[in-house]
């Protein structure tokens, strides 16, 4: 795997001959989670190993370079996986664009099945699509479509590679997708709602071929843990981390932090930080959602309001009191800062998912009935990864009890011929 991708490395770092090949780009979601750039990689490497022909193979993740800091779970897989993130493509390294032009350009999608409308102009060379996602893509004759409804996209990509191609599995690719599969897939435990047939048969088989996998209990704890740890994020990537707009009158945004409310409002420069960061990204008014965990592993969520204009957070904060669909059970509590108000919310199972809706009709109220639309600035904010605590997963009650030193002993015997 690292030297197929520091071939694509250099082939893009020479420049676009206009004279050379052309190139086959596998191409994954624009949220990039974990299941997106690990297909993203396994498929590139599949169709290297198993086509001929004149076109360049290349693996290119759906955000910018700087993005992939926020997805901590990526960055440890990759780390645990013995990849360096330095090998990858990222979607501002290549212009699509200029090569579709050229007439140089053939993409297959993984984890997604249609385009944004922000890449709509590429569509006609889209190849091949793999996914679990809903099918929106209309047939044709053209393009092989695999839709199925697993748990994890990751499913899909083993199944070809196990039929198609076999011998090129090896440990570190293995590792990489069972991962997946795992943390997609709640630890495939059915009271998820997540795991299917599928899954579970893929995930025996990369166990039956690799006994060497990590235990799945302390994957997925570990994963867990990676995906919600926001050490080493300044103020700017916390809030960008797991974000969502809505505009109306107003433009309003909730971020998802996973740290204390009391840990994050004692940052140094708050205000100012938040104060910025509004006006970059053109927000009226920014909801902090926070969710961090007791002794018991029992859920801990916050709710934080800022806004430089009284009125505005007054009014938004006096409608989230006073809901009952669903109540979230505020309780205000002190803060050091002016333009903030902060709240302990009892009502855990209240996530954004639940909240959204709520400041949608308040901003529909105050429009007098028009309904808000979706507002994603696509250069600032990437999409929200699938599953996770933001959205209302089954983990909103908390992690499982799973330590993790089964899977660091595991780690340290393997050997290192095999990554």
């Amino acid at each position: 795997m690292e030297e197929f991708l520091s071939r694509c490395r250099q082939a893009v770092k020479g420049g676009i001959d206009p004279q050379g090949p052309g190139f086959h780009v596998v191409l994954g979601n624009e949220a990039c989670d974990l299941d997106s750039m690990v297909c993203t990689l396994a498929f590139a490497y599949f169709l290297f190993k198993t086509t001929q022909g004149e076109m360049l193979v290349l693996p290119l993740l759906n955000i910018h370079q700087s993005d992939l800091v926020l997805r901590s779970d990526n960055i440890f897989l990759l780390r645990q996986a013995g990849l360096s993130p330095d090998l990858l493509l990222f979607r501002d390294q290549l212009d699509l664009r200029a090569l579709q032009r050229a007439g140089r350009l053939r993409l297959t999608l993984v984890d997604h099945n249609v385009l944004p409308r922000s890449d709509g102009d590429l569509e006609a060379t889209v190849v091949e699509v793999i996914d679990h996602h809903l099918l929106e893509r209309l047939p044709s004759p053209s393009c092989p479509v695999t839709v199925e409804t697993v748990g994890s996209c990751a499913t899909l990509i083993t199944e070809r590679i196990l039929q198609k191609a076999p011998q090129i599995l090896d440990q570190q690719l293995a590792q990489m997708l069972y991962a997946t599969v795992v943390l997609d897939c709640v630890n495939m435990a059915p009271a998820a709602g997540k795991v299917t047939p599928k899954d579970s048969q893929y995930a025996a088989a990369l166990e039956s071929r690799f006994p060497a996998l990590p235990p799945r209990g302390a994957l997925f704890q570990a994963l867990q843990n990676a995906k919600f740890d926001v050490s080493g994020l300044n103020t700017t990537q916390m809030l960008l981390k797991d974000m969502k707009a809505i505009s109306g009158s107003l433009s309003v945004s909730v971020s998802v932090l996973y740290v204390s409310l009391e840990d994050f409002l004692h940052r140094a420069e708050l205000e100012a930080e938040l104060s910025a960061f509004c006006k970059k990204i053109g927000l009226d008014l920014l909801l902090l959602m926070t969710i961090s965990f007791n002794e018991s592993n029992e859920p801990i969520r916050e709710l934080a309001a800022f806004s430089e204009s009284s009125t505005c957070r007054d009014q938004v904060c006096q409608y989230l009191e006073k809901s009952r669909n669903p109540a979230l059970n505020l309780c205000p509590i002190s803060n050091p800062h002016p333009h903030i108000s902060a709240y302990h919310q009892g009502n855990t199972l209240a996530s954004r998912k639940k909240l959204l809706p709520i400041i949608k009709d308040f901003l529909r109220e105050r429009d007098g009935d028009r309904s808000p639309g979706d507002l994603e600035d696509e250069s600032l904010v990437p999409p929200t990864p699938m599953n996770s605590l933001v959205e209302g997963c089954p983990l909103d009650a908390g992690f499982p009890q799973i330590s993790t030193q089964d899977l660091e002993d595991k780690f340290s015997k393997m050997d290192a011929s095999d990554l």
